[in-house]
């Protein structure tokens, strides 16, 4: 019997050690096969997760709280690849509310094209101009930089072309462009005229001329500009507005106010003349920038909205437009705009007398002298142009007009492409994360400052038809009508007042 029990519990041993390999075994595959279908589901839920998010940017675009710069795989921010913003979008295809009126010099601005459209070589035969050219396929924007600009001009520029996809993804037409970042057009309506003249060369620009050609488009300073410590345009325009209410316009002083580098061209150092001297009270209160003071001294003197401070302030042109004339007009404060050579793709619709006060440029001192003159001797008046150019800036420059205005750029633009855009050799994919994520400090901080959180679920405003050339030439005939009108006020009072000087004293 005993022996009997011996070998049960033998054989019991035996079974039990084998069950106990198997179920081992089994553990370890079950754990193996566990792990594996944990890496399955987090694979689903990502691909589950861009899907619903791309589900509910195209449907339901409220409902997301926003999209996020994802940096923490530096190497797919940098490929562009660890990117969850949704490619396309659905909207209404029409807006219920007209763009601004500016948005008509779209038509002029690409009129010289409009019958021949824009071949290859008329892109490609610009790029020795160019600082850079930028394509834009299948919501995938590729840039090739020819030259390094000034700054960051580039840098913002190339942001905000980013931000224009983000808020209407899927709706930017393929493209291809070259852009010219300097201050100046760089094309000559002289250079493509006569019998054998070719067409002309297509670029987009800062600003125009009268004997130039090119596409105006929305400076960088819209998103920033870190090097002199300006914000992005959204929070500028309400600092700027909240600025202007600190002092209301009676209690401000009443001279012409204007602060700034005059080194850069002769009609800056001009007006410097203006200033108060010991001979001439011209009624202008003057001040030069010194951009590497403030550099140091962290930009304590040179906040916009702190200088809304003068019943009148001066916009004068650098070495072109100035990309300054949003802030001045912003300020409620009578503009006095001493004529321009240069304009951007708004400036063209201030109307003079409503908008801003004209100076003539070869007459600055004598010309700001009356204005401020006659302001003060119309309060009402002069305070109605201020407010009226302010309110031009507040209500139809705001960021959804600048971003509606690029948007029909771009598709107007695009219509008279007679070539499919194609990825330049020497293109790079850019998007947010490659752009925002290896940047610190000041950049950083604007680019997520004016960075699209979200799509939006409508189309822009509705573009307006092109200019009649009736209305057209009567609209620069109205201009310079109010101009002349102007100056035979100046040249009366100017005469009254000389014959009042010459006048004998009697005792």
């Amino acid at each position: 019997m005993a022996d009997k029990l011996k070998s049960l519990h033998g054989q019991l041993r035996t079974h039990f050690s084998t069950a106990h390999g198997v179920v081992k075994r089994w553990a370890s595959a079950t754990i193996f096969l566990f792990f594996i279908v944990l890496l399955v589901v987090a694979f689903i839920f990502r691909i589950n997760d861009y899907l619903f998010v791309n589900f509910l940017a195209t449907k339901h675009p409220k409902m997301l709280t926003g999209f996020p710069l994802i940096c923490s795989d530096e190497s797919l921010a940098k490929t562009c690849k660890a990117n969850y913003y949704p490619l396309s979008f659905e909207a209404r295809e029409s807006s219920d509310f007209a763009c601004p009126d500016y948005f008509r010099w779209i038509h002029e601005d690409l009129r010289p094209w409009k019958s021949a459209g824009i071949s290859k070589d008329m892109v490609e035969r610009a790029k020795d101009i160019a600082d850079f050219r930028l394509v834009i396929i299948e919501g995938k924007v590729y840039v090739e930089i020819y030259h390094k600009s000034y700054q960051t001009r580039d840098f913002f520029t190339i942001w905000g072309i980013l931000q224009l996809l983000r808020l209407y993804p899927g709706r930017v037409p393929d493209l291809e462009l070259v852009f010219s970042c300097g201050d100046r057009p760089r094309i000559l309506k002289q250079d493509y005229q006569g019998p054998n003249a070719t067409l002309p060369l297509a670029m987009f620009q800062y600003s125009g001329h009268e004997d130039a050609l090119g596409i105006t488009f929305p400076d960088w300073s819209f998103w920033g500009w870190p090097e002199v410590n300006i914000r992005p345009w959204e929070s500028m325009l309400a600092r700027l507005i909240e600025g202007s209410k600190k002092r209301k316009w009676k209690g401000r002083v009443p001279y012409a106010y204007w602060k700034g580098n005059p080194a850069v061209s002769r009609n800056r150092v001009d007006l410097m003349k203006c200033n108060l001297s010991d001979k001439h009270e011209w009624n202008a209160r003057l001040y030069a920038q010194n951009w590497l003071k403030e550099t140091e001294q962290g930009f304590k003197h040179s906040n916009l909205e702190d200088q809304c401070t003068h019943r009148y302030k001066i916009l004068i042109e650098g070495f072109a437009w100035s990309v300054s004339d949003k802030y001045i007009l912003s300020c409620d404060s009578m503009t006095l705009l001493i004529k321009p050579d240069y304009y951007d793709f708004f400036l063209r619709s201030l109307v003079p007398m409503q908008h801003y006060w004209p100076i003539n440029s070869r007459n600055k001192c004598r010309d700001i002298k009356f204005a401020v003159e006659w302001g003060n001797s119309h309060p009402h008046k002069a305070q109605t142009i201020g407010k009226a150019g302010s309110r031009f800036i507040q209500e139809n420059l705001k960021m959804e007009y600048v971003y509606a205005y690029m948007f029909h750029l771009f598709r107007e633009y695009a219509k008279l492409l007679k070539f499919k855009p194609e990825i330049p050799a020497g293109g790079v994919e850019i998007c947010s994360e490659s752009m925002a994520c290896p940047e610190d400090g000041e950049r950083r901080k604007f680019m997520l400052e004016s960075m699209v959180k979200s799509p939006s679920d409508t189309l822009p405003c509705t573009m307006p038809s092109p200019f009649d050339p009736s209305a057209l030439n009567a609209l620069f005939e109205k201009s310079e009508n109010i101009k002349r009108q102007v100056m035979m006020w100046e040249k009366e009072h100017w005469e009254n007042l000389r014959k009042t000087q010459s006048r004998p004293r009697h005792h």
